[in-house]
């Protein structure tokens, strides 16, 4: 069998909001449950990560779901194509659950896929426990980078 860093990678959608907007505190990878029609829509790119988020459905269970993960109906499907914004579950070991559960107890935490990728023919998604960014925050980061950018330039002229 072999080890999960040899087999090849192929991003198909990466969040790039989540930078902007939240404080990524921890991040982790799970599987995702899928029906036929949506990993062939996934393989097409048809996916839109926009307002998706992940969430403990039932206070009593470690059973976290992705919520709000658009997959659009696969074209070539018949009437056994699925529903484009179902939740969906993911696969996770229980003590990784623990963990992320205790971690979105505390106040203004959340978890949000960053990416969904396939690694080899599994379809994987990178979450993150993140908390959201104030709005000096985000004017920081915007500044930060922005100076470093002239830097960059006066360092190449």
């Amino acid at each position: 069998m072999s080890d999960r860093s040899e087999r090849p990678r192929r991003v198909i959608v990466t969040n790039r909001k989540a930078q902007h907007l939240y404080h990524i505190v921890h991040r982790v990878e799970a599987g995702i449950a899928l029906q036929g029609t949506e990993v062939k829509s996934l393989r097409a790119g048809k996916v839109n990560l926009t307002d998706a988020y992940a969430t403990f459905l039932d206070k009593n269970t470690l059973e976290l779901w992705l919520v709000n993960l658009h997959i659009a109906p696969y074209e070539h499907g018949s009437y056994a194509n699925h529903n484009p914004t179902r939740p969906r579950k993911l696969l996770l070991h229980r003590r990784e659950l623990m963990r992320l559960r205790s971690m979105i107890e505390e106040k203004g935490m959340t978890i949000v896929p960053l990416a969904i990728y396939f690694s080899g023919p599994y379809a994987k998604v990178e979450l993150g426990v993140v908390r959201g960014k104030k709005l000096y925050d985000r004017r920081q980061d915007i500044k930060e980078r922005d100076t470093e950018r002239a830097l960059r330039r006066g360092e190449m002229e």
